[in-house]
């Protein structure tokens, strides 16, 4: 039996009390009315040679943001307007550009030869509008942007330990449903990890009914008015997509998810200890039919959680790719946390029957998913960007143009940096090697989940500050907390699963 040591007890409890003083100072600091943003731009604008604080400026810099937003519309518009003494050209032109762009806006009806209306419309129904000659509607923005952040963070850690734990519990069922020789020796590690899952549940479901609850504003489409013909914040695309992106539908399908992994991981682990004192295998083959019917929930499941928590913060914008590349991102952070966890345990003279052949494995698994999250990344990006259309490639547009460093940063640290270091075969029998890596990896996921969440809810004002370092504390100490305690609580051997001394020998 594990003993959760007193040492890594008190770090986790300091951890978290650090990470809550943190939050906390977030959202005291962050300002509450619009005269503090004018202040704040004002001082911007005497510090670097009157910038956001002139109305001017601050204009301009608001007009490239939506810019950002719809570039490459207005690159279209241009060559049609340069062409315009060409019938033929034209004609086809305005075909292409007036049959997509009204289908984008669904219930709007836009003329055929007015693209400069559309062009507008779209614009002035992004989340991060251009309000023309309005230092107000500009400050105000702004002051959405600051108030979002400690929210974002917040979100963005809970949601990346939530998914975290979610990809072991995948990794597990899988496991089963394979009926996996060499993995025995590590389902109890596997489950330690899941026993976050409820804890994170219940945190992140919290969250987001305080989200409809207008305690943010961190998503667009549940602002006020978003959806009524007769208000000034009605958007037209957020409104034809308001039969799914609706709140009462939306918090559903999040309890339904919720609840639907935890009871799978709930009774999973139920069966393998009561499979420990068993005569006979019928736990086990609980177990698998169990997991075959999760991962079914799983996947469907899977990809509308993607949907609905990540990509509707632009909802302007979507990716069929999108549900396999979130995936991707937490399913290696799961494999390589269950990789750590082993190593410390290891490190302490527990799990005696993990050999260098079970941490290969490990590594190799760390290797193959960070190559298939590139796969993922480059196709989603290059396909994307290559085709140049408006409504897509804005998504990148705007992460290149304001999150330059951790967007590029972030596929370093996923890609480059574990195929250079795992590659090597010896180096996946290096515990240093793979803890390196492992902490390379995670910290890059994380950027990665930054990367799809902050530039639509703080846009161009984000930075590594005290609320996204305090979120990671305080969701980092509560994760330690929860796994550890859980694996003190039962044998770390699985030892009447029918492959355990396959497991215990495996070799090669």
């Amino acid at each position: 039996m594990y003993t959760f040591s007193s040492k890594l007890k008190t770090f986790s409890i300091i951890l978290m009390a650090l990470g809550i003083l943190g939050i906390g100072y977030g959202f005291l600091t962050a300002p509450k009315n619009i005269e503090e943003v004018e202040a704040l731009l004002t001082k911007e604008a005497s510090e670097h040679g009157g910038g956001h604080g002139e109305a001017t400026v601050a204009d301009h810099e608001e007009k490239a943001e939506a810019t950002q937003h719809h570039v490459t519309v207005e690159a279209v518009q241009h060559e049609e307007a340069k062409d315009a003494n060409i019938e033929e050209s034209v004609s086809k032109d305005s075909v292409v550009a007036n049959e997509e762009i009204p289908h984008e806006v669904n219930s709007q009806e836009v003329h055929e030869t007015e693209p400069a209306v559309v062009h507008e419309e779209k614009a002035s129904n992004h989340a991060e509008v251009s309000h023309e000659h309005d230092p107000k509607a500009h400050a105000e923005h702004v002051l959405h942007q600051l108030q979002n952040k400690p929210w974002s963070a917040l979100y963005v850690a809970c949601i990346f330990f939530l998914l975290l734990s979610m990809g072991v519990l995948a990794f597990y069922a899988i496991q089963q449903v394979a009926q996996a020789g060499w993995s025995p020796v590590l389902f109890r590690v596997m489950q330690g990890i899941t026993a976050y899952l409820p804890a994170g549940s219940i945190i992140f479901f919290i969250i987001l009914v305080l989200c409809g609850l207008h305690f943010n504003h961190i998503f667009v489409w549940l602002g006020e008015g978003v959806t009524d013909p007769k208000s000034t914040h009605y958007d037209a695309i957020i409104a034809g997509k308001s039969g799914y992106l609706n709140f009462p539908f939306w918090i559903i399908r999040a309890g339904v998810f919720l609840l639907g992994w935890n009871l799978y991981r709930h009774y999973s682990r139920k069966n393998c200890l009561a499979q420990d004192n068993a005569n006979d295998d019928l736990n086990y083959k609980k177990n698998f039919k169990l997991s075959a019917g999760f991962l079914v929930f799983f996947i469907v499941s899977e990809s509308i959680m993607s949907w609905d928590w990540i990509m509707s913060f632009d909802p302007h914008w979507f990716s069929t790719l999108f549900g396999w590349y979130v995936f991707a991102s937490f399913f290696v952070s799961g494999i390589t946390s269950i990789a750590l966890v082993t190593i410390y345990l290891k490190s302490k003279g527990y799990l005696e029957f993990v050999n260098t052949s079970h941490i290969h494995d490990l590594a190799k698994f760390m290797f193959g998913i960070s190559v298939f999250w590139t796969y993922l990344w480059f196709s989603q990006f290059m396909l994307i960007w290559y085709a140049n259309i408006p409504e897509e490639v804005t998504y990148f547009v705007t992460r290149i143009q304001l999150y330059n460093l951790p967007f590029f940063g972030a596929v370093v640290m996923n890609f480059v940096f574990p195929i250079l270091i795992l590659i090597n075969t010896d180096f996946k029998r290096l515990n240093w090697v793979i803890v390196m890596a492992g902490i390379v990896i995670l910290l890059g996921h994380y950027v990665d989940f930054f990367n799809m969440i902050m530039p639509g809810t703080v846009g161009d004002r984000w930075f590594i500050g005290v609320s996204e370092i305090a979120s990671i504390l305080f969701f980092l100490g509560l994760f330690i907390f929860v796994v550890f305690t859980a694996l003190s609580k039962s044998p770390l051997l699985a030892k009447r699963n029918p492959f355990i001394e396959e497991s215990k020998h495996f070799h090669y």
